[in-house]
């Protein structure tokens, strides 16, 4: 091109359009020959628009790529001044002569910008001037070229524009933080979701470590760099977790580190995007509660009705076996036998505190549910709760000096306090110190029990070996015991939690090993007033009756003990096995005074359903029910008195007398 341009000649008027060969010349110079082929080279260039221009900025060459990208002839523009191929815009800011001034002076002009076709319309040109100087180093023109970017442009727009639109769009995302993060792990960008979860503006987090973000104990175990290092190797990391927002709060997060690497593979940083699951987490747990909740809830059921199943059996067995021994006491003199008998009369006592922890835990127990002063109550128990403990260890009780009435059933009380009291003491083999304590609380619903209202929380803590925390949700299933075998029957928590629970209330335990434990009874406030105490002593005096008593037991064994107890105490007693022959008897004989009824009997009529029928037959004449346990025991006793098997013969004696104080029997027929 500089040797093209160099012979050009001062004038710079020489071009290809321009001048026709001399026709008198006959030999052609090889540098003339050279320079015609190069001339057909430039020419044949379609791409590009090359022409050349005079030292005045006049075009002086015009090259057939010229033509096809500004649409000009050569014959319209050769001695015209190139500005013609600007814009009026940059014509009128002196654009065309600064790019020769600086392609003059710095050997050299590039620039891009709209160029003016021959049409009017514009193209986005990148054109090249390079000033040409001759031998002599005095300027002769200047080279120009010139290429349609018009397309490329455009290419580079869409993209700076998705890239724009992208920056909006992950800048405007409020529900993710979305940021990068430099190979070494350090915050170089921050959208709004990130300042919205996070807590921190962009100026505040930019230049730090991510690291800030997990808690002290993530940082101390290396949990960040883990997480940098597993998406460097796998491309792609993620994982759940505590994160910490710039107040100090925690959020449940599901984080995402995506490595990001150049055209040559080279990692230049990270992708990190978090998202704060918190509400999900707390859906999935409450899911998860609701599931064990119904697991256990199904637990109980099955076992419930798998007690209800034998409890009347077992109850009638233990009838059978408690009655007669107390028969045989109040014959025995010999204090060996009446060692024995007091043996098995704990024995059916404790067959019977089986069968109430059973059906307490399948809350299938009858409650007699009292209005109590809670205060009174345990003072009351005082002494037996220390008989409990013995000399092993140390009682203490912290009441508070006002508690809310309850109502609950004082016995079930009694009983749940003496299981929390001996597995205390079982818990403190070497000796340690044992705390009752009771206090108002109100619960929000968001705790352990999840209950809400007013409640007065009953705690037995004690100082002893702790439960394993992986044992420790399971401790009130049924028969599911930390103490040695023969030490323990599994049934003892079992039975407070289905007292809590029956009375509208919870327990909850709470341990840590070779420190303690603390079991906390939540008994639902009352808003009853507590009735004048009654006497709590069991009547030892066994009162003696008169008259006949109609039994109807289907267990032969259990009516004969039945009679041979009512006869102690004075009563004359007919045996029937069953509704039919009950009603038979009835009608024979009108010197029956009582009719002393099991509620579970063969046949079409149970002892309810014949209750039921005696009642309207005869209005007023007394009726007893009895029952080991049934799901017809618990209707009964909403409609007639009913005494539990196994029973004492005095309680026998105090219910009979009782129904028959209460309905005076009119004479019949």
């Amino acid at each position: 091109m500089a040797y093209y341009c160099a012979k050009m000649g001062r004038s710079g008027k020489d071009s290809v359009s321009s001048r026709k060969a001399d026709p008198s010349k006959q030999a052609v110079p090889q540098k003339v020959l050279e320079e015609r082929q190069f001339r057909a080279l430039i020419q044949g260039v379609t791409d590009y628009a090359i022409y050349l221009l005079d030292s005045d900025g006049v075009i002086v060459s015009w090259n057939a790529g010229a033509r096809q990208i500004l649409g000009y002839e050569a014959s319209e523009l050769l001695d015209e001044p190139f500005s013609r191929l600007f814009t009026s815009e940059e014509r009128r800011a002196g654009v065309p002569r600064q790019a020769l001034l600086s392609a003059r002076h710095g050997d050299r002009y590039e620039q891009e910008g709209w160029r003016a076709r021959k049409d009017g319309s514009h193209l986005w040109a990148n054109t090249v001037i390079d000033a040409i100087w001759d031998e002599d180093q005095a300027l002769i023109g200047y080279a120009c070229i010139t290429r349609d970017a018009t397309e490329k442009r455009a290419a580079e727009e869409a993209l700076r524009e998705s890239e724009r639109q992208f920056r909006l769009l992950v800048a405007g995302v409020t529900d993710y933080a979305i940021f990068r993060l430099d190979p070494n792990g350090i915050v170089s960008s921050w959208n709004a979701g990130a300042e919205r979860i996070k807590g921190y503006k962009a100026d505040e987090i930019i230049g730090h470590h991510f690291s800030r973000f997990f808690t002290d104990v993530d940082r101390g175990s290396g949990t960040p760099l883990r997480a940098l290092y597993a998406a460097t190797q796998e491309g792609r990391f993620e994982t759940e977790g505590w994160r910490v927002r710039k107040d100090g709060s925690l959020f449940w997060a599901n984080a995402i580190i995506d490595a990001i690497r150049d055209e040559n593979g080279n990692l230049i940083g990270f992708a990190k995007i978090t998202r704060d699951v918190t509400e999900r987490r707390e859906a999935q747990l409450a899911l998860q509660r609701s599931q064990e909740q119904l697991a256990q809830s199904q637990r109980m059921e099955a076992l419930g009705l798998l007690t209800g199943g034998i409890a009347h059996d077992f109850n009638n067995l233990l009838m059978i076996v408690g009655g007669q021994a107390q028969l045989l006491k109040r014959r025995a003199t010999d204090p060996k036998d009446l060692r024995s008998l007091e043996a098995i009369e704990m024995a059916t006592a404790n067959g019977e505190k089986l069968t109430r922890q059973l059906l307490a835990f399948s809350r299938r127990q009858q409650l007699n549910p009292k209005a109590l002063d809670l205060r009174e109550r345990l003072s009351a128990c005082r002494e037996l709760l220390v008989s409990s403990v013995g000399n092993k260890a140390e009682l203490e009780f912290e009441i508070a000096e006002v508690l809310w009435p309850v109502e609950i059933d004082p016995n079930e009380l009694e009983l749940a306090l003496v299981n929390l009291v001996v597995n205390a003491r079982d818990a403190m083999p070497g000796g340690g110190k044992i705390t009752v304590g009771a206090q108002n609380v109100r619960l929000l619903g968001d705790g352990e029990p999840p209950l809400r209202g007013e409640f007065v929380a009953l705690s037995v803590s004690d100082t002893g070996n702790g439960i394993d925390p992986k044992v420790l949700p399971r401790i009130f299933e049924p028969f599911f015991t930390t103490k040695e075998v023969s030490k323990g029957t599994g049934l003892g928590l079992s039975q407070v939690h289905g007292f809590t629970h029956q009375s509208g209330g919870g327990v909850s335990a709470q341990s840590a090993l070779d420190i303690g434990t603390t079991v906390t009874m939540y008994l639902p406030r009352s808003h009853k007033g507590v009735g004048e105490a009654e006497a709590e002593a069991e009547r030892h005096t066994t009162p003696v009756g008169t008259g006949t008593v109609l039994v109807v037991e289907d267990n032969p064994e259990v009516a004969k003990v039945s009679s041979m107890l009512l006869d102690q105490i004075g009563y004359k007693v007919i045996v029937v096995a069953n509704a039919e022959a009950a009603l038979q008897a009835l009608a024979a004989n009108s010197a029956i005074d009582l009719v002393f009824s099991d509620v579970v009997m063969p046949g079409e009529v149970n002892g309810t359903e014949l209750a039921t029928l005696i009642r309207q037959r005869y209005p007023h004449l007394p009726i007893l029910l009895t029952s080991g346990y049934s799901n017809a025991a618990e209707a009964a006793e909403k409609q007639f008195p009913l005494l539990r098997k196994p029973y004492q013969i005095s309680a026998l004696a105090n219910a009979v007398g009782a129904v028959r104080a209460t309905a005076p029997r009119a004479v019949r027929s």
